[in-house]
């Protein structure tokens, strides 16, 4: 079914898709009831804990996870409380501001959040849980705290402190052991991982981390040229991998480089396909609605690409243009679904309309 491209309604927004859809005071409101619903939504859950022992088996979500156990699965959660803590940062005076530093003090509580660390070694198999979709939301979440210089924001990243340190820890030790990129277009990325890992360790100043990171991407990706992009996507991805993969790239090598890889990285015919909008059949499909996020996850891929290629480069108004077009389809249809979009979509248009 075609959709028009020149106007979208979201009650009470118009979006014009000539225009650059922005976070305004009310949409942040709106985006932010989703998160604030399900944080403390127990159920359904996809817990994706192993079971090891008959003790484990009554253990519900909350004992599990007392800080994270909402928003059907641990990730979802993590970058829902990601997405209230960047709209309190950027926005204090929303009219929800109470509900939301009530909600993170709750979740944030440092007994809590101890509970979460120890998961990582309490139980056995936990070492590959949320690898690395999961931890890279985490260290979003722990990078956001570090720079806001407020007393209750310094409080909240402390005590997320243990739970970090094992994520760091866990990484550090599996990047080198890592042979292989995922280049699914679901959770398992390697790519996106890495972009937010990279993120974090410039902001942390962790150098080690960063130089691990720079030297695999390279590893990875370095040499990849003529990426089969025009067959993106698969039935139920939020991720371009081939724009994942660009994404992190850029922030790896100097805009020279950059351009020259960039250039031998894309076809035509590549490229003009990941400037398709995805046919999203049916938004009540906990898989298929996967692709509303594909076109907030290209958004913010394409802005990014595009601010590290020069003026001059064909591509750099286009995937600017591309990226309006891509948020004036997803913002609309977040809204008209169930729980299988309601419980992460939101957090995904906040970063897609800031970054």
């Amino acid at each position: 079914m075609k959709r028009s491209l020149l106007v979208f309604i979201l009650s009470p927004f118009l979006i014009f898709a000539q225009e650059t859809p922005k976070l305004t005071d009310e949409m942040a409101v709106k985006l932010s009831e989703k998160p604030l619903h399900c944080i403390n939504q127990e159920y359904p859950n996809k817990t994706a804990h192993i079971i090891n022992t008959a003790d484990e088996v009554s253990l519900s979500p909350k004992d599990l996870h007392p800080s994270f156990y909402g928003c059907f699965d641990w990730h979802s959660s993590v970058h829902g409380h990601w997405m209230l803590v960047r709209l309190l940062k950027t926005k204090p005076n929303l009219s929800v501001a109470k509900d939301i530093e009530n909600m993170l003090d709750n979740s944030f509580k440092k007994e809590n959040l101890q509970i979460e660390a120890d998961y990582f070694t309490k139980y056995q198999l936990t070492t590959t849980f949320e690898r690395t979709y999961g931890w890279a939301w985490l260290l979003k979440l722990d990078e956001e705290l570090m720079a806001w210089d407020d007393p209750k924001a310094k409080i909240w990243h402390q005590n997320l402190k243990p739970l970090t340190d094992k994520i760091l820890a866990s990484w550090k030790t599996y990047l080198p052991k890592q042979t292989y990129p995922n280049r699914t277009g679901v959770h398992p990325n390697t790519a996106f991982a890495m972009v937010f890992a990279l993120d974090w360790a410039r902001a942390a100043k962790d150098k080690d981390f960063e130089n691990q990171l720079t030297e695999k991407a390279k590893y990875f990706y370095l040499n990849n040229t003529k990426t089969p992009a025009y067959l993106e996507p698969d039935g139920s991805d939020f991720f371009s991998p081939s724009l994942e993969i660009a994404d992190l790239m850029r922030r790896v090598l100097p805009q020279k480089e950059f351009v020259h890889w960039f250039n031998q990285f894309y076809e035509k015919r590549s490229l003009e396909n990941i400037e398709k909008i995805p046919v999203v059949s049916d938004l009540s499909d906990y898989q298929t609605v996967h692709l509303v996020g594909l076109s907030f996850t290209k958004a913010w891929c394409m802005k990014g690409i595009a601010k590290s290629l020069p003026n001059n480069h064909p591509i750099k108004k286009e995937f600017l243009k591309t990226a309006d077009v891509f948020l004036a389809n997803g913002l609309p249809l977040l809204f008209q679904g169930n729980y299988g979009g309601d419980h992460w979509l939101a957090s995904f248009a906040v970063y897609a309309l800031e970054d």
